[in-house]
């Protein structure tokens, strides 16, 4: 199949994007995860899903808990003060109270840094079951070809948005992680520190310097107490790059497709749009253990969109969900070579520590070939998970070299590439 005719129209289809994601920005409630907001955008996409000839179109809901995914902040950071409470009353003090509370303080720290590590890091519903249950909606929409299918293409996004990140909006990237990497050293220094003090107790020796050490740590309170204020939980951004942008990759391919009625012989093309993606992949974890043995019947290839902005940073993520995951050579590849057969600026990277993930993660996690292709510099910039990205700070560019080399993978796989 030649495809080269909707290829040359991808600034019309970039176009055609922008109009649907503004178009969901001012018309629907905001799409925090488990929202109202974000099942209305689900049936919406849905809606038009169907009226651009996909055959099957499923929402189906799931159970979460949404603010569990931040919800380490409030453990790890409680845990993080009790325990600089407890190291200055035990060793000023002094006594028994010396050799005790400082190893108090260390379980306490120990403890509130496994659980961000798993539930922020690895992404676990370590804490979930302490925060409310929501209901979020994922929406899977399929196109049948006109003979067997062979094959199957999947083009993912998720429709809902963030909660806002304050020090993001105010100081950028950079302030925002310089803020947590302080925080987390602030967390080490009081745990050596209250190792320390308690073999100095122990054995007797002089704890004064100890002591007086930790009273300069007390400039990492206040960075440690913002902590608490990473997320504001009053202000659901638009997402309109964050990601809505991923989710209408696919279903422009779907509009260009039917305009210029083109129908596959024997490719299958799904476009799955995965909520809550925002509070830890909630959504595309459910969508996979919901269907265990799907997408398994035939070659399957996943594309999993996520912040498709700045043409500069279009990237293949060969590593996902802060680089602990790999995602799929061949599907990963194909997109590289599509993009270099048009000349499109694409290069290898991965989703860095502190970076996050797409939900190619939970694809890739579940056995599935998937990989996670970003449109977004990952030192991140301002318009990130706060009001700045809005539908009128979407950049054409980006989206339009994003489609094209959607569309020539699709041309490429339907021939038959990397199967």
């Amino acid at each position: 199949m030649d495809l080269s005719k909707i290829i040359e129209k991808k600034s019309g289809y970039a176009r055609y994007m922008y109009q649907e994601i503004r178009y969901i920005c001012t018309k629907f409630e905001k799409r925090g995860p488990g929202s109202k907001g974000e099942y209305q955008a689900c049936q919406y996409m849905g809606d038009v899903m169907k009226r651009l000839g996909c055959d099957r179109v499923e929402v189906e809901e799931f159970k979460e808990n949404p603010k569990s995914f931040f919800g380490w902040i409030y453990i790890t950071i409680t845990c993080v003060l009790a325990a600089i409470a407890l190291f200055l009353i035990g060793v000023g003090v002094g006594g028994a109270l010396s050799k005790i509370l400082p190893i108090i303080g260390v379980i306490l720290i120990v403890f509130g840094l496994v659980v961000v590590l798993l539930q922020f890091g690895f992404y676990k519903k370590a804490v979930d079951f302490l925060f409310p249950e929501e209901t979020g909606h994922n929406v899977t929409a399929y196109k049948a070809p006109t003979g067997e299918v062979k094959r199957r293409i999947v083009f993912n996004g998720h429709p809902d948005a963030a909660w806002e990140w304050p020090v993001n909006y105010a100081l950028g990237g950079v302030g925002f992680e310089s803020h947590a990497i302080i925080c987390a050293v602030g967390a080490v220094f009081y745990c050596v520190l209250s190792v320390i003090a308690a073999i100095f107790a122990i054995k007797g020796q002089d704890l004064s310097t100890v002591f007086h050490i930790g009273l300069w740590g007390l400039l990492f309170v206040p960075f440690e107490f913002g902590l608490y204020f990473m997320v504001n939980w009053k202000r659901i951004v638009d997402g309109a790059n964050d990601n809505l942008s991923g989710c209408y990759m696919g279903i422009a391919i779907l509009k260009a497709l039917q305009d210029e009625q083109i129908e596959l012989e024997n490719t299958e093309i799904c476009v799955c749009l995965t909520g809550s993606e925002e509070a830890g992949l909630r959504g595309s974890k459910a969508w996979c253990e919901a269907h265990p043995d799907a997408f398994k019947d035939v070659p399957t290839f996943i594309y999993s969109y996520d912040t498709i902005h700045d043409p500069k940073y279009l990237l293949v993520n060969y590593r996902d969900l802060n680089a602990t995951v790999k995602a799929d050579k061949d599907v990963s590849d194909l997109f590289m070579e599509a993009a270099q057969e048009l000349g499109i600026v694409c290069k290898k990277g991965m989703v860095p520590p502190l970076g996050g993930a797409t939900d190619n993660a939970a694809f890739s996690q579940a056995g599935l070939r998937s990989t996670g292709i970003t449109g977004l510099n990952h030192k991140l910039e301002s318009y990130y998970h706060t009001r700045k990205d809005s539908y009128d700070n979407m950049n054409m560019d980006g989206l339009a070299d994003c489609f094209a080399a959607s569309v020539k993978v699709l041309e490429m796989f339907d021939n038959g590439a990397k199967q």
